[in-house]
């Protein structure tokens, strides 16, 4: 069984509902942002799923230099603070810096460590002592075993509210494989454990100067990690994919949303029937 961790009025972990951690992959503007949260708010009410809503204020790790990384700690900050205050939810952005920290743990419920940065044993410190929930996404290039050291880091800093998120592993070049068996071996840990559902069918720079994604499969994946253990799925949604910011090819539409989420309900459902594992 693992701990459950307190993410504003959510409960996330042992034997508490499907979480639903969601929203653009970076904010677009103010506008677009509550837009976005209303309509996520919509959904995830109707099929009585908790929300957690996520956009970034920076995708610092773009592709291209040329790539649109977001409005910035100030200005999106405030943007995240005017949805967590008008929708009445939690709010997760990731952060690339230790410089960051300080105001973002202001305003931020969750402080998410980003998949490439799971190794910087500074910027986890910093994060672990902002007193903050940790979502810590496992690296393409670790094994899930080893996301332990990860653990231990944020541990050693007296903080326990930690999230682990699945979001594929590196198979080849320009291309991602999702191991379901992670989501058990994390689990081990005592901790939740996410299924990030949309980057895990990106295709990294698979465009180029941009990355690529295969939507079609985020379904069926996420109701595999549902049938695997997960306590939350992960998942960038936008209105209009094709013209998003970053990460187009990979997100979910949102007009398709409320049917992916029915299934995945359906599934964790017939889960909490089997015999304990």
């Amino acid at each position: 069984m693992t701990n459950e961790i307190q993410v504003g009025k959510i409960k996330i972990g042992g034997k508490n509902p499907l979480v639903l951690i969601a929203g653009p992959c970076v904010i677009e503007s103010e506008e677009s942002a509550l837009r976005h949260a209303k309509l996520l708010k919509d959904v995830a009410s109707k099929l009585k799923m908790p929300l957690i809503y996520k956009s970034s204020y920076d995708k610092a790790n773009r592709t291209s230099i040329k790539s649109y990384r977001g409005p910035g700690l100030k200005k999106g900050l405030a943007i995240l603070k005017k949805v967590k205050e008008k929708f009445g939810i939690p709010v997760l952005s990731d952060v690339h810096c230790k410089a960051e920290i300080r105001e973002a743990a202001k305003v931020l419920d969750v402080i998410q460590i980003p998949a490439f940065l799971s190794r910087q044993t500074d910027l986890i410190l910093a994060a672990a002592q902002a007193g903050r929930v940790v979502n810590i996404k496992k690296g393409q290039f670790l094994a899930p075993w080893d996301m332990r050291h990860v653990i231990s880091k944020i541990e050693s800093k007296h903080n326990r509210k930690i999230i682990l998120t699945e979001r594929g592993v590196s198979f080849g070049y320009n291309n991602l494989v999702s191991d379901f068996r992670s989501i058990l071996v994390m689990k081990e840990f005592g901790y939740p454990v996410v299924y990030d559902a949309t980057h895990s069918v990106q295709t990294p720079a698979g465009r180029g100067d941009s990355s690529g994604g295969e939507r079609k499969f985020i379904p069926y994946l996420s109701m595999a990690a549902v049938a695997c253990g997960a306590d939350g799925i992960f998942m960038e949604v936008h209105e209009d994919p094709e013209r998003a910011l970053s990460d187009g090819p990979n997100m979910v539409r949102m007009r398709d949303l409320g049917k992916i989420l029915s299934c995945v309900k359906r599934v964790e459902e017939a889960v909490k029937r089997c015999p304990e594992r």
